[in-house]
């Protein structure tokens, strides 16, 4: 158990979170900080949360959505992390939400629109259940700062060729599908014609990612 948590859990622990092994085994509650810059935008308001986890929680006012109930290795880290899972209030895969057009102040996500084969779609699915005037939060994985560090950066045609067709990924919900800088994203919600309101180029949350803050 201790090769484990050395090799596979304490790597994804940010440095300002001590961890030691004897707490780990015994699964004390372990999790990370919530976002200034979400509580700034989100407070007072209901929105959905696209594969929110126990151990990276928000604390806003949200409905969980994930694709699966089931014990897979996302739900078996929280369940190591704080000895419980977030339950789904949404049994639904993110790029196809059964709610109603304009219907939530918001939806946030953090370190999941790198899981989609397309994630232009998802991005369109968002924005489409966010009231006038709501917003769409994200976390993301910076390349330089997470194991995709050695990979290519998506394009912004390869983003495009997923959506139209012109290239099929195998649709493997575990995968980092894309992997992106802070000013790939940007590009990407600019090709959309979106309005970015705020970005951080470091997440004040994990600190792996970056995040877009979008209004509709």
């Amino acid at each position: 158990m201790r090769e484990y948590y050395i090799r596979h859990i304490k790597p994804l622990i940010p440095k300002w979170v001590f961890v030691p092994y004897n707490a780990y085994k015994r699964k004390l509650q372990v999790k990370f900080r919530e976002s200034a810059l979400a509580h700034r935008y989100l407070d007072g308001k209901r929105g959905l949360e696209i594969g929110g986890s126990a151990h990276n929680p928000f604390g806003l006012n949200t409905r969980n959505v994930d694709y699966t109930p089931d014990d897979n290795q996302y739900k078996k880290m929280e369940s190591v992390n704080v000895g419980s899972v977030l339950p789904v209030d949404i049994l639904a895969s993110g790029d196809a939400i059964p709610v109603p057009d304009e219907s939530e102040d918001f939806v946030i996500s953090a370190h999941v629109i790198e899981h989609f084969p397309d994630p232009i779609k998802a991005l369109k699915e968002w924005y489409r259940i966010v009231k006038p005037g709501g917003y769409i939060f994200m976390i993301v994985p910076h390349k330089e700062r997470t194991f995709d560090r050695d990979l290519s950066r998506t394009t912004l045609q390869e983003i495009i060729d997923r959506h139209e067709g012109r290239i099929q990924p195998e649709p493997n919900i575990n995968d980092h599908h894309s992997v992106w800088i802070t000013e790939d994203m940007v590009e990407l919600i600019g090709y959309l014609g979106w309005n970015i309101i705020e970005t951080q180029d470091i997440d004040d949350k994990v600190g792996n990612g970056f995040t877009v803050v979008m209004q509709k």
